[in-house]
């Protein structure tokens, strides 16, 4: 069955007058085409982007990057290096631009922060209870204070799953309405965690249920739950936010995150970015990619256009 469009306007405002009133409109939206969905990612999979344009695309996935480190063992040396690559990703090559951000626990904010500033590179940081989201709502809004408190630019939360599948969509509103109000001047980015959301109609819920809520972002994954990223998941958030603005709503981000490892990945996301958003979205404000490891091909690739040859595996550091 074909998606129905969204219409260009809508009373967003009455969509979350109650909580029978946001369950009707998240359930009337359209249904998600799963075989048109996948077959329109194949599809422009296939694009071939070479010479010029794909030297603009590599130098701007690059900029579109959150250098992500979120492990239990993380320490501040770890940080710093962090830090140090988001701010010369290629220290052999000064033209080589910096990431969008770095993102980190709460209780490293400060230390990314020091050794950030000045670089116009922003500092993220998870909060909320990741990669869970289970905890009291008092919890989530002290982490979420304490990192912006800290000096933390971004706020990475995650939505409480078992809420939202199980229809408690107005309690999923309230926490990242919450959230948003405590963010103060931080930006928000919604994660769904799409993994386990189970179907394309779901995602698309969570997604308008999001900006609905005040997210500035919407975010696919933690990385911490398999699959994280996919074009087709992506694809469906992807629509929700072109349709989003075009229902009288904001302009919101969107953010694929998980298992994106290559330069020819990031330019297929970029592609479906364009094709499905315009380019308003082929910018690090409205779009970026949540995957550390990517920027390690993306060099080694803006290294072989520039000098015609792969360098050896020693040409970037390893994170």
């Amino acid at each position: 069955m074909p998606d129905r469009p969204v219409p260009d306007r809508l009373d967003l405002s009455a969509a979350t007058g109650s909580e029978t009133a946001l369950r009707g409109f998240l359930h009337g939206l359209p249904g998600v085409d799963k075989v048109g969905a996948e077959a329109r990612v194949a599809r422009l999979g296939t694009r071939s982007i070479k010479t010029t344009a794909k030297s603009r695309a590599l130098e701007l996935a690059i900029r579109m990057i959150d250098l992500t480190t979120l492990e239990g063992a993380d320490t501040a040396g770890k940080v710093r290096s962090l830090a140090a690559k988001a701010r010369r990703p290629d220290p052999s090559d000064p033209s080589c631009p910096a990431v969008a951000a770095v993102c980190v626990y709460p209780d490293l904010v400060e230390v990314a922060k020091r050794e950030l500033r000045g670089s116009g590179v922003k500092v993220a940081s998870v909060a909320t209870a990741f990669p869970s989201g289970r905890s009291p709502l008092e919890v989530k809004l002290a982490e979420t204070r304490f990192a912006v408190a800290a000096g933390a630019d971004e706020i990475d939360m995650v939505i409480d799953r078992g809420a939202f599948l199980a229809g408690r969509y107005g309690a999923v509103f309230e926490q990242i309405a919450a959230v948003k109000a405590a963010c103060g001047g931080a930006h928000l980015k919604v994660i769904l965690e799409t993994g386990e959301l189970v179907t394309y109609d779901n995602v698309r819920r969570a997604s308008w249920l999001a900006m609905l809520a005040g997210a500035d972002f919407i975010k696919t994954s933690t990385g911490k739950v398999s699959p994280a990223a996919t074009l087709p998941v992506s694809l469906v958030m992807l629509e929700a936010v072109r349709d989003f603005r075009a229902a009288g709503g904001r302009m919101v981000g969107m953010k694929p995150a998980g298992g994106i490892r290559t330069a020819k990945d990031a330019i297929k996301y970029l592609v479906v970015v364009n094709e499905t958003c315009g380019p308003d979205w082929l910018d690090p404000d409205w779009f970026r990619f949540g995957a550390s490891s990517l920027l390690n091909d993306l060099l080694m690739q803006r290294q072989k256009q520039a000098a015609g040859y792969y360098s050896g595996p020693d040409y970037v550091t390893v994170d």
